[in-house]
């Protein structure tokens, strides 16, 4: 007995400390820079807040009534996406970015299932994301084409074989994405002087190149080539 209760309290202490350093490496994340924050603090009629995710509504749908569920990347706080996905919405595409619990979208790879309903009038469904975002947001195509006319990819590559139509978007100078397992993954764009970090507004980030390009500038060619593949 006594060596059981040893055991018990050997395994409790490791499941805590385990806990503890899971928690502290969730509290270290990438969070959005001052331009991000300020879009998201003016109030504005078609950008919503529900729950886990923000939904941008653009004044005149699109003719194909598209919409983009998107993942955020790995801990990066889901507002420092705010600027893309508005530069998307003012081009007549529904957006909705999906809030990952501790910023980590392999937490809630499903998290579409809960979108469409809350849209019925959307005819077009597309899914992407950034970084892991992207890699989660594969991974939930694969099991769904289905319900879905694309994938977008931002600085990642699909973690699974679809039959999806994709496009994968990414910097020249991204140093983080293994660029080597971008094969067969249909269209793709570099991104001539962007890196990985700015499709986003979290600031730069550990590991990446250096752009020469704005980040601004990688945005509106990125957007400009989300239209193109929907359309």
């Amino acid at each position: 007995m006594k060596k059981l209760k040893i055991a018990a309290i050997s395994i409790i202490a490791v499941l805590l400390i385990l806990i503890g350093v899971f928690y502290v490496y969730t509290l270290d994340y990438y969070k959005a820079d001052d331009f991000a924050l300020n879009a998201f603090a003016t109030e504005k009629n078609n950008i919503q807040v529900q729950n886990n995710m923000i939904v941008f509504s653009p004044d005149k749908q699109n003719e194909n009534e598209a919409a983009l569920i998107f993942y955020p990347g790995g801990k990066v706080e889901a507002i420092a996406y705010i600027p893309l996905l508005e530069k998307l919405m003012q081009n007549g595409v529904t957006c909705v970015l999906v809030k990952m619990p501790f910023n980590l979208a392999v937490f809630n790879i499903n998290a579409a299932d809960s979108i469409y309903e809350k849209l019925p009038e959307i005819k077009n469904w597309y899914i992407g994301g950034h970084s892991l975002g992207g890699a989660m947001a594969s991974s939930y195509a694969e099991k769904n084409n289905n319900k879905l006319k694309g994938l977008i990819l931002l600085g990642a590559y699909p973690v699974n074989d679809s039959d999806i139509t994709t496009i994968t978007i990414y910097g020249s100078e991204d140093k983080i994405l293994d660029k080597s397992k971008l094969e067969n993954t249909g269209n793709m764009l570099e991104i001539l002087g962007g890196n990985h970090a700015y499709f986003g507004n979290y600031g730069e980030q550990k590991g990446d190149g250096i752009a020469f390009i704005t980040r601004e500038e990688q945005q509106e060619e990125t957007v400009e080539a989300i239209i193109r593949f929907i359309r």
